[in-house]
C-alpha cells in the first residue's frame, strides 16, 4: 500500500513539474495547418494556387506586414487587417509555370508581429515540357 501511495504522489508530482515547465507565450502566434503544398507534376504553362490556412493560437493580435515570394513567378495575397487571438486568415498562392522546367519549389515568406516573425510557405511541383501534339 505504502508503495502504491508513493508511486501516486510521484506521478502527481511528476505531472505539475511538467505543467510548470511549459512556456507559455505571449504575443501573437501563427499556426498554419500544412506548410507546404506538392502538386506533383503539372505542364509547363499550368497556374496552380493554394489556399494556407492558419490560425492566430498567441494571445495577442496577429499583423501581417509582408508576404515575399521568391520569385516573380509565384503571387500571394493576404489579410491586411489584424488577426484576433483564436481567430483563423488565409494566405492565397499562386504559381505560374511558364517558362519553369523540372522540380520547382516555391518558398514564400510570411512577416509579422508574431512570436517567430517569419514563416515560410512552399508549393512543390514538377513542371514537364508541353507536349508537341
Amino acid at each position: 500500500m505504502k508503495r502504491l501511495v508513493t508511486f501516486v504522489l510521484a506521478i502527481v508530482f511528476g505531472a505539475s513539474l511538467a505543467m510548470a515547465q511549459e512556456k507559455t507565450v505571449d504575443g501573437p502566434v501563427i499556426t498554419f495547418e500544412e506548410s507546404s503544398k506538392d502538386f506533383g507534376d503539372i505542364t509547363q504553362g499550368d497556374k496552380v494556387e493554394n489556399v494556407f490556412k492558419f490560425e492566430n493560437t498567441g494571445n495577442a493580435p496577429l499583423i501581417i506586414s509582408n508576404v515575399a515570394a521568391t520569385c516573380g513567378c509565384t503571387v500571394p495575397s493576404w489579410p491586411k487587417e489584424p488577426i484576433a487571438p483564436g481567430k483563423k486568415g488565409e494566405i492565397k498562392v499562386s504559381f505560374n509555370s511558364a517558362g519553369k522546367m523540372g522540380k520547382q519549389n516555391s518558398v514564400v515568406r510570411i512577416y509579422s508581429n508574431a512570436t517567430e516573425p517569419i514563416e515560410k510557405v512552399s508549393m512543390i511541383s514538377n513542371v514537364l515540357p508541353k507536349s508537341t501534339r
